[in-house]
């Protein structure tokens, strides 16, 4: 009997995900371990391994599609001695006939009672639209998603071909046949957020990363109960440091200021120990080690590539972590590992010129810092006009977990690590 591959988790909130790309076709050989597929998730493109062994079958969800749901199946494999007869028909999945769809005159229900959508025809869990076409007994299949966008551009789907199970259009289909016509909108249209006065403007399909950065900020925004506290911190110390190790590496290693602030971060954390503490549910989950996430700009959106038990790494060590995580963020090829977990971030966005704000904390951890650039800056001293270099750090604060003076006790122990970073290697 067949083996059926399955469309896999990648990581604990995956529901869904994008099949980029076959490695293996309809009749090769596959062993274990082999690499069969590459499958998009909502923050990285990551290889899939054949845990059994036989010889690809058929294919049943084709590269390209979007939005696969998690356990669907999306090839058969055959096994040792089976034949494409196994497969119950030939090696390629044939249209199914649905049943007619009849116009149907509109029936009296009683209040608030609701009728199913005229030409929705269900297999599984998912809805295949019959759309009526012009020849008489013909039906066109497509995904909602599929048929709203062919709505919604004015596209006849009778002059597209379907890529997808049975047949059926996708998405991917439809994009590829208004990219082809050159139909797609650009012009300003009308929706419940748009006045229709608008200049012409480009739809931007948004990425799987950025659909789920969207939805959890939002949730976050909404359900974490913010508060906010700012320090400045005088980095004239830390700069003097980071310029006399840089030169005596001679080229080995180079630290940034960034470095020192998760260095700081996470010896900060170990000595105020209820700020490293995520809300779970109804639990606060206080954690043993800092193990820092730090805000990545990718080209798909942000990622938090996370440096683990931070606290028992040196200078150089998180140095050179953060550059290979960085690398590998940007390139979309980090592992779930590599990014989820972590129970505090940083968010440094001095590079930028950006002198202060205040970032949006990342489920379920309870803190996140935002760090701003170092800049020069008058100050008093003993009654005395000086200058300084200063940098603004702001800590966001999940008020469920960490109070105020929770707060307050751990930017102080992290002012006195960044101004006086000696004590970092106590």
């Amino acid at each position: 009997m067949p083996i059926e591959i399955l469309m896999p988790a990648l990581s604990p909130t995956m529901t869904e995900g994008n099949l980029v790309k076959w490695h293996k076709a309809e009749g090769e050989t596959v062993k274990a371990g082999d690499i069969i597929a590459e499958i998009e998730t909502d923050k990285a493109t990551m290889e899939v391994e054949a845990v059994d062994e036989g010889r690809m079958g058929k294919i049943l969800v084709p590269e390209g599609t979007s939005a696969v749901k998690v356990n669907d199946v999306i090839a058969l494999l055959l096994e040792e001695g089976e034949d494409a007869s196994a497969l119950g028909g030939g090696t390629k999945p044939q249209p199914t006939a649905a049943p007619e769809v009849k116009p149907m005159l509109p029936l009296t229900r009683p209040s608030g009672a609701t009728s199913p959508t005229r030409g929705e025809v269900k297999t599984g869990t998912v809805a295949e639209i019959a759309v009526p076409s012009s020849a008489p007994g013909e039906r066109i299949f497509a995904t909602p998603l599929a048929r709203r966008i062919a709505t919604n551009e004015h596209l006849n789907l009778q002059s597209v071909s379907g890529s997808g199970p049975r047949g059926r259009i996708i998405k991917a289909d439809v994009e590829q046949a208004l990219a082809s016509s050159g139909t797609a909108a650009t012009a300003a249209k009308p929706t419940a957020l748009l006045s229709g006065y608008e200049p012409a403007y480009e739809v931007i399909a948004p990425s799987t990363m950025r659909k789920v950065i969207a939805k959890r900020l939002v949730e976050s925004k909404q359900t974490v109960p913010h508060f906010y506290l700012t320090v400045d911190c005088d980095i004239d110390a830390l700069l003097k440091a980071r310029a006399h190790i840089n030169a005596q590496a001679a080229g080995a290693y180079k630290l940034s200021v960034n470095d020192f602030v998760i260095k700081a971060c996470a010896v900060a954390l170990k000595q105020v120990p209820s700020a490293n503490a995520s809300w779970v549910g109804d639990h606060i989950y206080q954690y043993t080690s800092a193990d820092i996430a730090v805000a990545v700009a990718t080209p798909g959106g942000l990622m938090t590539p996370v440096i683990r038990q931070a606290e028992n790494k040196g200078l150089v060590d998180i140095s050179t972590a953060m550059k290979a995580l960085a690398a590998r963020a940007r390139e979309g090829k980090l592992k779930p590992e590599e990014f989820q977990g972590g129970t505090f971030s940083v968010s440094n966005m001095g590079m930028y010129g950006i002198k202060e704000f205040a970032a949006i904390i990342n489920p379920p951890q309870a803190c996140i810092l935002a760090v701003g650039m170092g800049e020069e800056r008058a100050i008093v001293r003993k009654g005395l006009l000086t200058s300084a270099t200063l940098m603004t750090c702001t800590l966001s604060v999940d008020h469920r977990v960490v109070d105020g003076a929770v707060g307050a006790v751990f930017l102080g122990v992290f002012k006195n690590l960044i101004e006086n970073p000696v004590m970092m290697i106590l």
